[in-house]
């Protein structure tokens, strides 16, 4: 069988007839280090708690993804603008668009001493898909064949060659799988994860650039403590010493912190600071674009929101709400209205789908949807929209649910819970009774991974249940096709089905917006705006 073999691939969809990832991975080092920095210091950044312990699986939140991506080490990994990089893969040959081999490269570690080999990657993926271990990103494996969401199963197209290589055989075609291998459900756990999983999530072994600097690294909603990994072999070795991630109960007090010299890197500026955050912060102050999707979610399972009546009033809601104001007002030119459900920065974005006329302010059509569906069933209640206080989301609910009570003549109101986790629980719980804000941060850099993940029938984070047999099929023509014009076409028609549809309603698309101190270095935001930590160092 004919193979060819380049060394990276591109941030766009991949042919999988022509994708190997190979060479020495000491060769894409993305550390930043100009030899000025101390290489020791400890840099501060921001983050929040994690949802749940710390199990690579089971984490499908960015608190929780911040730490893991830095505690472990992935077969790929991506660099600041999306493209990928050899970690721990020496090279991934795909086969054809079912069939791939991976080896890995020889005498790497996990920070126990443990070597990481073939079955430390096969072991976690299976824990990850098996039916009764109800991990929220089990749905990353679906496409391996043995994949059950039924029952229990072993993922059986998953093959061990020798103690470097495995063979991964999927279901069906997937056009992207090897692009996806750089995401944290991907990656290998050590052996002493299987003693006691939930023991292991309060702190965890990886074998990334950093690592827990002791038994109480992890302080629960204060923060959690990483030094340098000695033991890590790639190409994101730290230019620094490690990195006390510190959880803020708000965005205002991270950015009070930042201006006042208390911490080293933001990636989040609150909206109260929108307006001077750039004069503030001068040339440290960073605002680009990002892969990142803001929404939100209405349950059909939700009195006045199934069938035709919910269709009617879903659509009302999203015409009812004056994105350009509020991103003016409230954002300052830091988010963009959306146009789609995906992100301009992704490859095979368009702002032409058919339908999108749903996603306007129009007031009058608004009211006039409104009025058809209170014929089916008259509105009774408040219509609230449910989101973290810790998050810095306030302003941008309160503004949305005064333009549909302006707009429509009912009572709306904004529901805030204390923190993410909290809000988390409840929506993957099913036990939340409102509205609620959604939003997708990007995994890997491709459309279907804004569609799939969120809207497939099934899918882990389908928070609102949504199923559309159209949809699915559309989604499953799309990620079959190796010509990546013709997928990205397919993604185009999901969409429009999602624009009828509306299992989430878009709002706009995000910016990383944030800052760095005057005493740090070499910081940059990647892709997905998440800064390369690695690379960061203190001035002096």
């Amino acid at each position: 069988m004919n193979r060819n073999r380049i060394l990276l691939a591109s941030a766009g969809l991949l042919a999988a007839s022509t994708l190997v990832l190979a060479g020495c991975a000491s060769g894409n080092d993305s550390g930043g280090d100009d030899g000025g920095g101390d290489a020791s210091a400890i840099i501060s950044v921001n983050g929040s708690e994690p949802q749940n312990p710390l199990i690579p699986t089971n984490t499908n939140e960015v608190g929780g993804g911040k730490i893991l991506d830095a505690m472990f080490a992935g077969l790929i990994g991506y660099a600041a603008d999306g493209s990928v990089f050899n970690d721990v893969a020496e090279d991934i040959t795909v086969e054809d668009p079912q069939n791939l081999t991976v080896t890995i490269r020889e005498g790497l570690t996990f920070s126990d001493g443990e070597e990481v080999t073939a079955d430390n990657f096969i072991k976690a993926w299976n824990y990850g898909a098996l039916a009764s271990n109800e991990q929220l990103s089990s749905y990353f494996f679906e496409d391996i064949e043995g994949f059950s969401y039924d029952e229990d199963s072993e993922l059986t197209g998953l093959e061990q060659v020798d103690d470097y290589t495995f063979t991964i055989a999927l279901n069906k075609p997937a056009s992207d799988f090897a692009q996806r291998l750089g995401y944290s459900a991907y990656y290998p756990l050590p052996d002493v994860a299987f003693e006691d999983i939930e023991a292991f999530g309060e702190s965890p072994i990886g074998n990334g650039p950093y690592m827990l600097e002791g038994e109480d690294a992890w302080q629960h909603d204060v923060g959690i403590n990483l030094v340098t990994n000695p033991d890590y072999d790639g190409p994101r070795t730290p230019a620094n010493g490690g990195l006390d991630i510190v959880f803020y109960a708000s965005q205002d007090s991270a950015y009070a912190d930042l201006l006042g010299g208390e911490l080293d890197v933001l990636d989040a500026i609150p909206d109260s600071a929108f307006a001077n955050f750039e004069s503030d912060l001068g040339d440290r102050a960073v605002n680009q674009p990002a892969a990142i999707f803001q929404s939100f979610t209405i349950p059909e399972r939700l009195e006045h929101f199934g069938g035709e009546e919910g269709l009617l009033r879903r659509q009302a809601l999203s015409m009812a709400i004056n994105r350009e104001e509020i991103t003016d007002v409230i954002f300052q030119g830091t988010r963009t209205p959306a146009s789609d459900f995906t992100s301009p920065v992704i490859d095979g974005w368009s702002e032409s789908l058919e339908g999108a006329e749903v996603l306007a302010y129009d007031p009058d059509k608004a009211a006039e949807l409104w009025a058809e569906a209170d014929a089916i069933s008259p509105w009774t209640g408040e219509f609230q929209i449910a989101y973290n206080a810790d998050g810095g989301h306030q302003a941008w609910v309160d503004a949305t649910v005064n333009s549909i009570k302006n707009t429509l003549g009912i009572e709306a109101s904004g529901a805030p819970y204390p923190t993410f986790a909290e809000a988390r629980s409840e929506i993957t719980e099913r036990t939340i009774q409102t509205a609620f804000r959604t939003g997708w941060q990007a995994d890997y850099p491709g459309l279907y991974n804004f569609l799939g993940p969120l809207y497939a029938t099934n899918a882990g984070s389908n928070d609102g249940d949504y199923s559309n047999p159209e949809f699915d099929d559309l989604l499953s023509q799309g990620i079959s096709s190796t010509d990546p014009e013709e997928a990205n076409s397919l993604f185009q028609q999901a969409q429009e089905v999602l624009l009828q549809d509306l299992p989430a309603t878009p709002l706009w698309y995000s910016n990383v917006v944030g800052g760095f101190g005057e005493t740090v270095e070499n910081v940059e935001f990647g892709w997905n705006s998440v800064p390369l930590y690695e690379q960061i160092t203190k001035i002096g």
